[in-house]
């Protein structure tokens, strides 16, 4: 039976993948965007509308029917006029991580990514493995995973495949992670980020308490807290350094284009070189690796996979390089993935210039020791930090700790930060800080114009 489905904040990085899943299954899709009616990244809803999917202002204006099924975001408020129109006519209301779950725990076989940092890019890689391996997944990942992008289809952040095999980041941030029951759930790490630590080892302990299988991080605390405590199941671990584990990596070799390095799997040896660097992505290749492994998948077919692998959007992404200074654009936007990203690029030569806009005024105040402390201990003397002030759309927000607590912070620390109001000031800014040899990194979270700032740094250098 054909459905129709509208879509509250179809555009989103999470809404758009299971929106083209559904339309995929024959539904009627529509839906809404506030970055639509603001005029941002115009060229996505030119291609939703070119395919097939109906656009409406996010004024109620397309839910009309009692027939129709308004799909929002978790955290969707009431007075958001799409919700306050699907309540007076009469329309079901889910939210996307209900939707997602029901399709996600429906399949035979299913793969849960969870994780504070490196959901996107270990689910972009299980992707690619089972595509190469000729499973034929479904996915629905956070990120474009530039395997699958093409001219066509570039927001390629779902892949749409067989029911029978889906794999999926899953979200601890609102709760939902409650929701998914995976044949193997991957823990990449667990470290403060929206919710306390007590809140988040409930969620990441029932995640993988439900699971066939679990895959978890020794590297990490908590994750090998976690594995420690863990039985009644197969438990597969990996770790960058720790032979403990059942996959780890050996003879680490950072290259111009990639990285090299050892993979050891219960003793039998396999050399594997990635196209993205860090060796951040070394632990996310093998969280991937051993995700396919537990579902019974060839350890050195899925590495020889993975050579191919070219990343995700957004993750560590050049831009450019012009006048022998390289733009990178990066979705880092908390500690842990900041560390990751100043640690694999101080691996090589060059000054750093820093553009961090916060995603939010709550993680500024949560997390606000440890943004000082990340960027304090790992800035090199002459890295420069520029923050405007945190992302805000609206609604009722503690706005007590600002971008200037972060850089005074910083300051204090003997580095060099600078709080400005706008990103356009510090696009200035910038601009006439910038010589030949830098680096400028673009880093921020749940703001797709970031990437067109970027782009617009490179012309200007």
């Amino acid at each position: 039976m054909i459905k129709d489905y509208y879509f509250c904040g179809i555009g989103g990085s999470g809404m758009m993948p299971l929106a083209l899943i559904v339309q995929s299954q024959g539904h009627r899709i529509a839906g809404s965007d506030r970055s639509l009616d603001q005029g941002r990244t115009p060229e996505k809803f030119d291609w939703l509308r070119e395919h097939g999917v109906a656009l409406f202002a996010q004024n109620g204006s397309g839910v009309t029917s009692p027939e129709q099924i308004v799909v929002a975001s978790g955290a969707i408020e009431n007075t958001v006029p799409d919700i306050a129109a699907a309540k007076a006519v009469g329309a079901t209301i889910i939210t996307r991580p209900q939707m997602l779950s029901q399709l996600f725990n429906a399949a035979p076989t299913s793969i849960g990514v969870a994780g504070t940092s490196g959901k996107s890019t270990i689910t972009g890689m299980i992707a690619w493995i089972l595509h190469q391996l000729d499973r034929q997944p479904t996915v629905v990942n956070g990120a474009v995973m530039k395997n699958f992008a093409t001219e066509d289809h570039p927001f390629a952040s779902a892949l749409v495949g067989s029911p029978d095999v889906f794999a999926a980041e899953v979200d601890e941030s609102d709760g939902s992670i409650a929701r998914y029951d995976a044949t193997v759930a991957v823990v990449s790490n667990i470290s403060l980020d929206h919710k306390s630590m007590e809140e988040l080892r409930d969620l990441f302990g029932g995640f993988v308490g439900r699971a066939k299988a679990a895959v978890l991080n020794l590297d990490n605390n908590e994750s090998a807290a976690l594995a420690a405590r863990l039985s009644g199941k197969p438990v597969l671990t990996f770790s960058l350094h720790n032979p403990a584990a059942d996959l780890h990596a050996r003879n680490i070799e950072p290259l111009a284009d990639g990285i090299r390095f050892d993979l050891i799997d219960q003793g039998h040896t396999d050399t594997l070189r990635l196209k993205v660097p860090g060796a951040h992505n070394i632990a996310n290749a093998l969280a991937a690796i051993a995700a396919v492994k537990a579902l019974g998948l060839d350890v050195a077919d899925a590495a020889k996979a993975l050579e191919s692998f070219e990343g995700i959007r957004r993750r560590l992404e050049t831009v450019g390089t012009k006048n022998s200074i390289t733009v990178i654009d990066d979705f880092a936007h908390n500690p842990d993935k900041i560390s990751a990203t100043l640690n694999t690029l101080h691996s090589y030569a060059g000054r750093l210039i820093i553009m961090f806009q916060p995603h939010g005024f709550g993680p500024l105040k949560l997390m606000k020791a440890e943004f000082i402390d990340t960027f304090a201990s790992l800035m090199k003397n002459g890295d420069v930090l520029l923050m405007p002030q945190p992302v805000y759309y609206g609604g009722t927000t503690d706005r007590s700790v600002t971008s200037e607590d972060i850089a005074e912070g910083v300051r204090q620390r003997g580095q060099t930060a600078e709080a400005l109001e706008t990103r356009e000031d510090c696009g200035n800014r910038i601009v006439e800080l910038a010589q030949g040899g830098d680096r400028i990194l673009v880093m921020g979270a749940r703001d797709d114009t970031l990437s067109v700032f970027a782009r617009d740094i490179l012309d200007r250098i």
